[in-house]
């Protein structure tokens, strides 16, 4: 595999199913870091790739949050943001396409993106399917193909 993914890569890592085990929310555990709160849990994909889901929220601004699907790629230590769910505390620009705009907002890795030197999941589109963190990582859950454990109940936790 090259030092960067193709949308075709992409795609597939997005579709492999990506079992969740038993308690995975709590297992989301949010500690205190630097100005902000971060959680993550590992989960191996079905043809066996190894993702992470990050949440991340502003101790600051509730609207300032991050739920993040990431991907470790084979035999290094490349760690490759596939999809980034962001709250509405910015502006986003993507550059090739010179858009600009502030709202939620959904990151997608893209090859071209990676082949013109920005990080992979630098474009991204508006969305007004989530407006928290909580609903941001269901989204992401949905998009990415989890699938949950047996006998999971959708509103056990909230972060």
């Amino acid at each position: 595999m090259s030092d960067y993914l193709s949308d075709a890569q992409i795609a597939a890592l997005l579709a492999e199913p990506k079992p969740l085990p038993d308690g995975f929310r709590s297992r989301l555990v949010v500690k205190a870091k630097r100005g902000h709160h971060e959680a993550e849990l590992d989960v191996q994909g079905t043809a066996g790739s190894e993702f992470r889901i990050i949440l991340r929220r502003s101790s600051l601004n509730p609207l300032d949050f991050s739920a993040i699907l990431a991907y470790r790629m084979p035999d290094t230590n490349t760690v490759i943001l596939l999809r980034r769910y962001n709250g509405k505390s910015h502006s986003h620009s993507n550059p090739i396409e010179r858009q600009r705009f502030y709202d939620f907002h959904i990151h997608t890795a893209t090859e071209r993106y990676q082949l013109t030197g920005n990080r992979a999941e630098s474009f991204a589109e508006p969305t007004t399917r989530y407006a928290t963190l909580d609903e941001a990582l269901d989204c992401l859950l949905a998009d990415c193909a989890f699938t949950f454990p047996a006998g999971h109940q959708a509103d056990m936790f909230q972060l």
